[in-house]
């Protein structure tokens, strides 16, 4: 018999997803990955997830997740899922030489942040270096911030992030912002922003778990120097992971997962998606949540809508 859903992924929205589709007595296998919980296993400190007033790390937060998820009834599987198959129902789940089979199926594999690659970024990642403004900004109050990135996000994170810091330096490898018009002129306007062209970080400095400063180098002179900061955001985009889906779902242009907003169901019936997998405006744990519980409804009532 195939499995009434299976979740594929296992951050905020795969396990909401599990524990409204376990309380609806749909017994879901979630397929979590070998690299669980999604990205708030990189946050330390999570201070706006509604419930915790005094915050909760974000391992911690996602462990509570799925020990509710698994109170009512999820199955969980840690591994990842190799292939999919969509054109026929029921639909296929692979997980290297295992074949599953579902009625039913809520994607929430996520969208993996760009990094720089350079040395000291991922060691202090989530300790002075951030892929979220919203996120971790509150942290840095009083204290002097970089910002990488010339598109409307990195703007966006550096007039955010002007609220808490005494001054933000967007570092940026062109001459110009390709931020839109009014984006720029707001950065501009903003007289704790500065910038910083033709430039490339090359290395994040720290001591003590905290960002201390980074090496910098001129991409036209190749000068390299070092620039003080107490904290650096990475702001250059994020990638949904949707490779297993390509060919099989539609996607947008930047490969996130199309859905008929405000229902979570993708181009193909039966198949649900929620998450940052389709949001690539909010990424948030709570918005994130939110989609999950909708996907799981939403699959609920297809279930309940089939023939039996």
């Amino acid at each position: 018999m195939p499995e009434k859903v299976i979740v594929i992924g296992s951050g905020p929205a795969g396990l909401t997803a599990a524990l409204y589709a376990a309380r609806a007595n749909l017994k879901p296998l979630v397929i979590e990955g070998t690299a669980p919980y999604g990205q708030l296993m990189l946050t330390t400190d999570v201070e706006n997830y509604p419930g915790f007033p005094d915050g909760i790390l974000g391992p911690e937060l996602m462990e509570s997740f799925r020990k509710q998820a698994e109170r009512f009834g999820s199955r969980f599987l840690t591994a990842d899922t190799t292939r999919v198959d969509f054109s026929r129902t029921p639909f296929v789940v692979e997980v290297g030489d295992e074949r599953h089979e579902a009625d039913s199926v809520i994607v929430s594999t996520g969208a993996t942040a760009r990094m720089l690659d350079i040395p000291g970024e991922r060691e202090l990642l989530g300790r002075g270096v951030s892929t979220c403004a919203t996120c971790d900004g509150f942290f840095f109050r009083g204290r002097e911030l970089v910002v990488v990135g010339g598109g409307d996000s990195a703007v966006e994170e550096a007039i955010f992030l002007t609220k808490f810091a005494t001054k933000v330096t967007i570092i940026h490898r062109r001459d110009s912002l390709r931020a839109s018009k009014i984006m720029q002129d707001r950065a501009h306007a903003n007289e704790k922003i500065t910038f910083l062209w033709d430039t490339v970080v090359e290395e994040v400095g720290g001591g003590d778990g905290a960002v201390t400063g980074l090496k910098v180098r001129n991409v036209k002179t190749d000068e390299v120097s070092d620039f003080r900061t107490d904290g650096l955001f990475i702001a250059i985009g994020h990638d949904p992971n949707t490779q297993l889906f390509k060919g099989q779902l539609d996607l947008d242009d930047n490969g996130y997962i199309i859905v008929g907003h405000p229902k979570t169901e993708t181009s193909v019936s039966g198949v649900f998606a929620c998450g940052d997998v389709v949001d690539h405006i909010y990424r948030q744990a709570i918005t994130a949540a939110g989609t999950g519980c909708a996907a799981a409804i939403d699959a609920e009532k297809y279930l309940e809508a089939l023939p039996h």
